[in-house]
């Protein structure tokens, strides 16, 4: 525990030694950081706020109506060294507090990797993070390892002390991811995605939920966060895997649906590119990625560049055996031409260029063209 910390805690240790402080005492290097920023910040207050408190005793004290002792100046209105003492001293605080906010808020930006795992440990030369895909859904915690290529509900595991790379989106509506043991909360949106970097640097089961309210089912979305040691952790891939179960983008669709109070549930297999769908939201068959979209708008809209890309993904589609649009669920150029290769025989694999942002025709740059 930091001096700064040990010093705001002996005040309150007696009053709330039944609490449980995660907060102000987590188990992750990033938590830590972030407590010793609410430590620093409410001492820096209270220089100001413990001298205006004790002054609005003692000035009740002395000018008490029943001290005739006290002196009288009813004709005084200013005093230069007052008013020094009144702007200079919260001023000073406001800089140091400036001062603070930038440094921590770019040392601590959840986007930026981290460059150590704890206050006297660097990150490794070449060690590699931990992938973790969440999903926020309604009303529970979907969690995908793509290293491993397994994925578990409303249960979570990483090894102690290596880097964990959280990249984060939602279904339906807004969530906040939190786990006050590991880092501050980062939000969850569907459509976008989010990142988040934090290390676990002791073992442990520690409580994650959604600070972001999300409705009816919103205080049954807890997970637990396992923090474990390198061999416990591959134990628990091993167990995860041995579950059995695929998450492909069907079971995803069933699990999707709004539930409350899920048990934890653990599936052996993922759908690689299911992620990538859910942040572009066409998991559902016959739904175009907004990635595409995107890319149609980029080209021009439904002028020549957008519409023969968008002819593009209806011809690679139907070369791929679905000419039907509204029954399937490719939704990407890239993903029709990999199914029409490995369809036996059915079709010859279709000469498309796939589609991206920085791969599209020229075109006017703007969002639609009807």
């Amino acid at each position: 525990m930091s001096r700064y910390r040990a010093i705001a805690l002996l005040p309150v240790m007696a009053a709330l030694s039944g609490c449980n402080l995660v907060v102000l005492n987590p188990a992750g290097d990033v938590a830590s950081q972030q407590g010793d920023l609410v430590v620093i910040s409410t001492l820096l207050m209270l220089l100001i706020i413990v001298p205006v408190m004790a002054l609005t005793v003692l000035f009740a004290w002395r000018y008490r109506q029943s001290n005739n002792t006290a002196r009288y100046e009813p004709d005084w209105d200013h005093s230069t060294q007052l008013e020094l003492v009144i702007w200079a001293a919260p001023l000073l605080i406001i800089i140091c507090l400036g001062a603070i906010t930038w440094v921590t808020t770019h040392k601590l930006d959840p986007y930026r990797p981290l460059d150590r795992i704890a206050s006297d440990k660097p990150v490794p030369a070449g060690a590699k993070p931990l992938d973790v895909q969440v999903v926020a859904l309604d009303w529970k915690w979907l969690f995908v390892y793509p290293e491993y290529g397994i994925a578990s509900v409303n249960e979570m595991a990483a090894p102690v002390d290596r880097q964990i790379r959280f990249s984060l989106t939602a279904s339906t509506v807004m969530n906040s991811f939190y786990v006050p043991a590991l880092a501050g909360m980062i939000y969850t949106m569907p459509g976008m995605e989010t990142k988040l970097h934090a290390v676990i640097n002791e073992p442990g089961t520690y409580k994650g939920f959604s600070s972001n309210y999300s409705g009816a089912g919103f205080s049954h979305m807890r997970f637990n966060f396992l923090g474990l040691s390198n061999q416990d952790f591959d134990g628990w891939v091993s167990k995860v895997k041995s579950a059995g179960g695929s998450l492909d983008r069907n079971a995803y669709l069933a699990l999707e649906k709004p539930s409350e109070a899920v048990p934890v549930q653990h599936y052996g297999t993922v759908d690689p590119k299911l992620f990538n769908a859910v942040v572009n939201m066409c998991v559902r068959p016959g739904t175009m990625c907004m990635s595409d979209m995107a890319a149609i708008d980029r080209a021009g809209g439904l002028n020549a560049g957008g519409k023969a890309a968008a002819e593009a993904i209806l011809r690679a589609n139907t070369l791929a055996g679905f000419p039907d649009t509204q029954q399937t669920g490719l939704c990407t150029v890239a993903e029709a031409v990999e199914a029409a290769a490995s369809n036996s025989g059915a079709v010859q694999r279709p000469t498309v260029t796939p589609i991206s942002a920085s791969a599209t025709p020229a075109g006017p740059q703007r969002l639609a063209n009807p």
